[in-house]
């Protein structure tokens, strides 16, 4: 479905309950799982990728899994399928996530003593993975690529014979998931170690963590920034915490570039964002650690006509969408001409090319394109987004909340096709 977006009509005064954090809501149910719990952690987020994980974990004897579009999911299960003495799976996903590398995870994972087998392409997905008990050891692994693979070697590391003493090759990307899976591990009782390059994880167990909660979703928070530095306004948000496992909580200093001043309460736990007038005249950023939020600064400084270069992007490549390519195209419809540098830098000198119609935004079956370009309403009030239930990946309720919030999202009937069904 395609929605028209209009602006409030009045100042802002928006009051917001987040959806929980994927990643840790994901991390959360492989570490369950293998802390042999008989039934799932009970307050995860509910989005299309968690939900993703809980099916594949529901049944303990489906042979065929399909994560759809989950990255998240086929990075994790990959390494806890070929963890499970017994277990035969062919995991498999969308037609996109054909096209996503797991290379890198497969050879880290065989070096430990994994059996995985490619179906299809050699280096993507569908797998077949005979599951056994791995031997564990020293392994490497390029960690310039994705940290979810470096993720899913250290959430098995304990299951291993011998754990796992995993070695980081070249300049690791998205290094705050790194942490916030150790830190998930220590609550469930296993305690990894990183020292340089090099992290240790012992052989052990995992213990339920009990009532083990799950944050709100820093990265859903950084719409309402984007939101909140392009309108005047107040926006209280739901379940954000200063000091969080979450790398995107680094929306309080790259915003406060761009105009907002984040307050914090915490009881009840609860972020209050404010618009100020201090904008940075030239806004830069190496967004390494934090990749998520690429196109939802980007859109920000473009809209607000703040120059900007954000390097740190090689991982955009192989998203659900080549995101560098999403975001020059989509941004060229409101005049912007991205200069692009190879997989790692995009830059703009704030010159805008005048535009011709109202920008009907293509979001590429990703739901970052549709979360960062809707606030684009607040300048050009009725743009549409394309193909808008995309957001039900992470933040099935943001056209709600948008509501709420004093937007007006219109569906726009496709008439042609209500001809054809009639």
């Amino acid at each position: 479905m395609n929605y028209r977006i209009f602006p409030p009509e009045e100042l802002m005064d928006a009051h917001i309950a987040l959806p929980l954090s994927k990643s840790i809501s994901n991390r959360a149910l492989i570490i369950n799982a293998l802390a042999g719990a008989t039934a799932p952690l009970d307050n995860v987020a509910d989005c299309d990728d968690t939900r993703a994980m809980l099916d594949a974990l529901a049944d303990p004897q489906a042979s065929v899994v399909n994560i759809g579009a989950a990255g998240t999911a086929m990075r994790f299960l990959t390494a806890y399928f070929a963890a499970r003495t017994g277990r035969v799976v062919t995991i498999d996903g969308s037609e996109r996530m054909r096209k996503r590398p797991i290379g890198p995870l497969v050879e880290a994972l065989r070096a430990i003593g994994a059996d995985i087998r490619y179906v299809g392409q050699e280096g993507f997905p569908p797998l077949e993975i005979h599951g056994r008990q791995l031997a564990g050891g020293a392994v490497s692994i390029d960690s310039g690529v994705s940290s979810q693979y470096i993720s899913a070697l250290l959430m098995i590391a304990p299951v291993t014979e011998r754990g796992i003493t995993l070695t980081l090759e070249g300049e690791p990307v998205s290094t705050p998931y790194i942490r916030m899976t150790l830190d998930i591990m220590r609550a469930f009782g296993v305690i990894g170690e990183k020292e340089g390059n090099t992290i240790s994880v012992p052989h052990g167990r995992y213990i339920g963590a009990g009532s083990f909660m799950v944050e709100a979703d820093w990265s859903a928070a950084s719409y309402w920034y984007e939101i909140q530095a392009l309108t005047c306004g107040w926006t209280a948000l739901d379940g954000l915490t200063e000091h969080s496992l979450q790398g995107d909580s680094a929306c309080i200093d790259i915003f406060k570039e761009l105009g907002v001043e984040s307050g914090f309460e915490t009881s009840p736990c609860r972020a209050s964002l404010e618009a100020t007038p201090d904008l940075t005249p030239r806004f830069t950023a190496d967004l390494s650690d934090t990749p998520d939020i690429a196109q939802t600064v980007a859109v920000t400084c473009s809209m607000l006509g703040v120059p900007f270069r954000i390097t740190g992007l090689r991982s955009l490549r192989i998203k659900e969408t080549d995101r560098i390519a999403a975001l020059s195209a989509e941004l060229l419809k409101v005049g912007v001409v991205l200069t692009i540098e190879g997989d790692d830098a995009i830059e703009w000198d704030g010159a805008r090319r005048p535009i011709a119609e109202m920008p009907e935004f293509d979001t590429y079956d990703d739901h970052r394109m549709a979360l960062a370009f809707a606030p684009v309403a607040v300048f050009i009030p009725g743009i549409v987004i394309r193909d808008a239930e995309v957001v039900s990946k992470s933040y099935p309720n943001y056209w709600n909340d948008l509501v709420s919030a004093g937007f007006r999202v219109e569906e726009i009937i496709d008439e042609s096709k209500e001809e054809a069904n009639q």
